[in-house]
């Protein structure tokens, strides 16, 4: 019998968004070693907004394990600041759904349990929170 594949499908903007906001910030190389040990994670995609000059960021990403998915940014103005934003969390949505009809959604892992989409309220019974855990914080956070 085939031993069943696990893929994680990431959000980069949230995930880093969402641990900062809990006070910490995500090693993302860390964090790979703790899917692939914690969830048996085979493959682990990671959708992030492309902006040129971060290249070093990708390529490391890369070395990490990862497979870089790149995704169209939004620059937009908010109080006189300019931002850009790649949000995936629609995207998301369709393939949660197709994965729970399908009997393989496992979990959904949120860096905390006080900010996501409410898009994803119905997956409830997935949500696996990472403010639980810092062992895969970076130590030298600046």
């Amino acid at each position: 019998m085939a031993v069943p594949k696990t893929f994680a499908f990431i959000d980069s903007q949230n995930l880093n968004l969402g641990t900062q906001a809990c006070g910490w910030y995500l090693n993302f190389a860390k964090f790979r070693v703790y899917l692939k040990d914690k969830f048996k994670v085979e493959k682990a995609f990671i959708f992030v907004g492309y902006v040129a000059g971060n290249e070093s960021l990708y390529t490391s990403l890369q070395q990490a394990g990862y497979v870089v998915i790149f995704k169209p940014t939004l620059e937009y103005k908010k109080a006189g600041q300019r931002y850009t934003k790649g949000n995936v969390d629609g995207d998301f949505h369709c393939l949660l759904e197709y994965l729970e009809k399908q009997r393989k959604l496992a979990y959904l892992i949120l860096p905390n349990p006080h900010k996501f989409s409410a898009l994803l309220r119905k997956f409830r019974p997935f949500f696996f929170f990472l403010n639980r855990t810092k062992k895969i914080e970076r130590i030298n956070s600046a």
